[in-house]
Protein backbone atom coordinates (compact mmCIF):
# COMPACT_ATOMS: atom_id res chain seq x y z
CA UNK A 1 0.00 0.00 0.00
CA UNK A 2 1.53 3.06 -0.98
CA UNK A 3 2.09 6.20 1.52
CA UNK A 4 0.93 10.11 1.29
CA UNK A 5 4.04 11.98 1.90
CA UNK A 6 2.97 13.14 5.37
CA UNK A 7 2.27 9.33 6.57
CA UNK A 8 5.62 8.61 5.53
CA UNK A 9 7.10 11.60 7.27
CA UNK A 10 4.98 10.43 10.28
CA UNK A 11 6.12 7.21 10.11
CA UNK A 12 9.68 8.01 10.01
CA UNK A 13 9.74 9.98 12.55
CA UNK A 14 8.26 7.65 15.03
CA UNK A 15 10.99 5.53 13.88
CA UNK A 16 13.29 7.73 14.51
CA UNK A 17 11.90 8.71 18.08
CA UNK A 18 12.31 4.93 18.59
CA UNK A 19 16.31 4.20 17.78
CA UNK A 20 16.59 7.18 19.66
CA UNK A 21 15.10 6.42 22.61
CA UNK A 22 16.67 3.04 22.60
CA UNK A 23 20.26 4.28 22.00
CA UNK A 24 19.57 6.20 25.13
CA UNK A 25 18.43 3.30 27.37
CA UNK A 26 21.45 0.75 25.78
CA UNK A 27 24.39 3.02 27.23
CA UNK A 28 26.77 -0.21 27.03
CA UNK A 29 27.03 0.20 23.74
CA UNK A 30 29.75 2.96 23.03
CA UNK A 31 29.73 5.09 20.02
CA UNK A 32 32.95 3.45 18.53
CA UNK A 33 31.80 0.55 18.42
CA UNK A 34 28.46 1.75 16.22
CA UNK A 35 30.87 3.31 14.30
CA UNK A 36 32.66 0.16 13.74
CA UNK A 37 30.16 -2.16 12.91
CA UNK A 38 27.07 0.17 11.46
CA UNK A 39 28.93 3.35 10.07
CA UNK A 40 27.66 5.82 12.47
CA UNK A 41 26.81 6.52 16.25
CA UNK A 42 25.08 8.81 18.46
CA UNK A 43 27.09 11.98 17.05
CA UNK A 44 26.21 11.28 13.49
CA UNK A 45 22.80 11.35 14.39
CA UNK A 46 23.22 14.58 16.42
CA UNK A 47 24.53 16.08 12.97
CA UNK A 48 22.25 14.80 10.90
CA UNK A 49 19.83 16.38 12.81
CA UNK A 50 21.28 19.76 12.82
CA UNK A 51 21.69 19.82 9.23
CA UNK A 52 18.23 18.87 8.97
CA UNK A 53 17.19 22.10 10.95
CA UNK A 54 20.14 24.04 8.96
CA UNK A 55 18.68 23.24 5.87
CA UNK A 56 15.01 24.70 7.11
CA UNK A 57 16.61 27.45 8.93
CA UNK A 58 15.94 26.22 11.74
CA UNK A 59 18.18 27.67 15.05
CA UNK A 60 19.69 23.99 16.34
CA UNK A 61 23.00 24.25 17.93
CA UNK A 62 25.68 21.19 18.09
CA UNK A 63 24.97 21.37 21.66
CA UNK A 64 21.50 20.89 21.31
CA UNK A 65 21.10 18.35 18.77
CA UNK A 66 23.58 16.27 20.65
CA UNK A 67 21.61 16.72 23.93
CA UNK A 68 18.13 16.08 21.72
CA UNK A 69 20.46 12.24 20.51
CA UNK A 70 21.94 11.47 23.60
CA UNK A 71 18.49 12.93 26.44
CA UNK A 72 21.16 15.14 28.63
CA UNK A 73 24.27 17.39 27.61
CA UNK A 74 26.96 15.56 25.76
CA UNK A 75 29.72 16.04 28.64
CA UNK A 76 27.48 14.62 30.99
CA UNK A 77 26.29 11.63 28.69
CA UNK A 78 30.59 11.25 28.00
CA UNK A 79 31.87 11.00 31.74
CA UNK A 80 28.69 8.68 32.40
CA UNK A 81 28.70 6.29 29.98
CA UNK A 82 31.69 6.58 28.03
CA UNK A 83 35.03 4.23 28.17
CA UNK A 84 38.15 4.75 27.38
CA UNK A 85 38.53 2.90 23.74
CA UNK A 86 40.74 -0.21 23.55
CA UNK A 87 43.36 -0.48 20.99
CA UNK A 88 41.37 -2.84 19.46
CA UNK A 89 38.49 -0.88 18.91
CA UNK A 90 40.84 2.41 17.24
CA UNK A 91 42.68 -0.18 15.02
CA UNK A 92 39.50 -1.02 13.59
CA UNK A 93 37.84 2.29 13.48
CA UNK A 94 41.47 3.75 11.82
CA UNK A 95 40.89 0.51 9.18
CA UNK A 96 37.35 1.40 8.13
CA UNK A 97 36.56 4.21 6.00
CA UNK A 98 33.57 6.94 7.03
CA UNK A 99 32.28 9.06 4.32
CA UNK A 100 30.80 11.35 7.29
Amino acid sequence: MPLDDATRTELEAAAFRTLVQHLRTRTDVQNIDLMNLAGFCRNCLSSWLKDAADARGVALSKDESREAIYGMPYEDWKAKHQKEATADQLAKMASVNHKH
